[in-house]
């Protein structure tokens, strides 16, 4: 039994006919399943032989009227559409950076019967043993990063970034080398000087478009590491 097959019987496992009638002539969760796979293929990233690298992170585009009716089952599709994710990945030998997740968008400019899948690479974070900010550590902070809509305040002397277990942050992203750049803080306050160095990674730190050994970081610096975006704000200095 195939993939979607497996989809298919889980969903009619799950819920009633109720679920069948609302998409009857509407979008179909099917439909769905296989526009997710085929997302998955189009988005391979090749990084060995054995391993491409996909996109982990799906929104699903409907519009007003399909949306309306896929809203009460929006959680139960969402799981089996994250199911279905992970068991094509396993038979392609694909790699997920993160957490898998589906959710749905309305969009006005689709009408009955159409979608659109979205899709983007977000790698999962997790801050490292030695990097434990406290509440004063929060106020205090002379900047923050924003990685995945997640704040992580810089304080000096800073702090490294990496896929290895010794950083301060750990970026699970192939593209990302283990110790691979660190953030720097020089003096106090809201005046401090803020730079990135990178630290001898494979593939480089992408500073506001430029590959750089190091470079000055302002408020709305962007980093990229790997497939991994970086973004700086500062806390403004008061006059």
């Amino acid at each position: 039994m195939g993939v979607l097959q497996r989809f298919e019987r889980r969903l009619e496992g799950m819920v009633t006919g109720a679920f069948t009638k609302a998409f009857r002539a509407e979008v179909q969760p099917v439909e769905v399943a296989a526009a997710l796979q085929r997302e998955l293929d189009n988005n391979a990233q090749i990084v060995t032989r054995e391993r491409s690298l996909v996109p982990n992170d799906f929104v699903i585009e409907l519009g007003s009227h399909d949306y309306g009716r896929l809203a009460p089952y929006s959680g139960t599709l969402a799981h089996e559409l994250v199911e279905l994710a992970k068991e094509h990945a396993d038979l392609q030998h694909y790699a997920f950076t993160g957490p898998v997740t589906v959710a749905f968008e309305q969009l006005d400019d689709l009408g009955t019967g159409q979608f659109r899948v979205r899709s983007t690479v977000r790698a999962g974070v997790d801050r490292g043993a030695t990097y434990t900010p406290t509440e004063s550590t929060e106020r205090s902070a002379t900047a923050y990063l924003v990685i995945n809509g997640t704040q992580h305040p810089v304080v000096a002397p800073g702090l490294v970034l990496g896929r290895g277990s010794e950083c301060d942050l750990r970026i699970d992203d192939p593209g990302v080398s283990r110790r691979h750049a660190e953030i720097r803080v020089h003096g106090t306050g809201p005046d401090a000087q803020i730079v990135v160095v990178d630290l001898g990674s494979t593939n480089g730190t992408v500073v506001d478009g430029v590959r750089a050994a190091q470079a000055p970081l302002s408020d709305g610096s962007r980093i990229v590491l790997g497939s991994t975006i970086v973004d700086v704000h500062r806390r403004v200095a008061r006059r």
